[in-house]
Parts: C-alpha cells; structure tokens; sequence
C-alpha cells in the first residue's frame, strides 16, 4: 500500500524537475515567477508541517483540509503568466501538476491519518530542499551571476572568423525619414 501512496509523490517530484529543470531554464523566469514558485511550494512545506507537527484531529484535519485548498489555489495564481509566455508541452505540464497537487496532499493527510512519518518526513525533506534550490536558483545574486557568465550574448560562427561584423541599424536606431530633405 505504501508504494502506492508514494506514486503521486515520484509522479509530482519528477513532472516538477522536468518543468524547473527543462522549461524554466529554457524559457527563464519574470520575477513574479521567481518569488510565485518558491511561495507555491512553501504552501505545500505547511500542509507538511501540519501533519508532522501535530496530532491527527478532527479540528487539525479540518485547519489541513483548508490550507491544502489555499495551497491549489495558489498554485493556480501564474497561469496567466503562463499563457502568454509558455509553449504548449509546458501547459500541459502544468495541468498534470494541477491534477497532481490535490492528490499529493490527500495522500500526504492520509500518511498523516497512518502515522507514516518517515514517508511524510521524506516529502517534507525532499520538497523544502526543492523549494531552497528554487528560491537560490532565481533569486539570489551569486547565481545570477554564474548564469549571466555562462549565457554568450553572441555566437562566433568559425566562417565568419577574420570578417569585420556587419550589422543592420533597428527601426529606432534608422534615420528618420520625415525629417530628410531632398538633396
């Protein structure tokens, strides 16, 4: 049974990575993204916390069952972001993780309700570690650093070696015609 329940959690972790590690660096993060997705995964850190830090009641499964409902909300909260800025594959990532969020923490309350802990501890562990490598990835000033190094803002073409650079002047940067005069 304990396999069963650790399901959702692999299938969650795993579409989690793909999305951070594949499309969030492909794409990049504004920075409302930045601060979002660590928020959203702190959400799901006090659902945890709930469960390891106090006994199962029916006034702490009720506190449970409405924080879990605030934490699918909040998750949903970038999706306009999302629709302007991601491709399709990464949509419909999204959409798996939202299906995935409500099972997960149903599965976390029912480890809670068996007195599963080490499982529970494990998520809990494995997520606050996601959730600081999400926050330091985007977030913090040494890593930006290491990114911006790591980004060329150019290509050198090995056939264009010992050719003087070409370029072509933007719209903005073009004279303004109006203003010519006739010669």
């Amino acid at each position: 049974m304990l396999i069963w329940l650790s399901l959702p959690l692999f299938l969650q972790g795993l579409a989690m990575l793909v999305d951070e590690l594949h499309f969030h660096r492909r794409r990049g993060l504004p920075r409302w993204e930045r601060i979002g997705h660590p928020v959203d995964t702190l959400s799901v850190l006090v659902c945890y916390g709930l469960s390891l830090s106090v006994a199962p009641s029916q006034q702490n499964l009720v506190i449970y069952a409405v924080l879990a409902a605030l934490s699918c909300l909040l998750i949903t909260k970038d999706e306009l972001v999302h629709a302007a800025r991601c491709e399709p594959w990464e949509q419909w990532l999204h959409a798996l993780l939202f299906v995935l969020h409500p099972i997960v923490l149903s599965v976390a309350a029912l480890l809670w309700l068996r007195q599963e802990r080490l499982l529970l501890a494990l998520s809990a562990a494995l997520t606050a570690g996601f959730g600081a490598y999400q926050f330091a990835y985007w977030n913090l000033k040494w890593t930006k650093l290491q990114r911006s190094q790591s980004i060329t803002p150019f290509m050198i073409d090995s056939a264009s070696v010992g050719t003087p650079p070409t370029t072509t002047p933007s719209r903005s940067c073009a004279p303004n015609r109006d203003f010519e005069t006739p010669g």
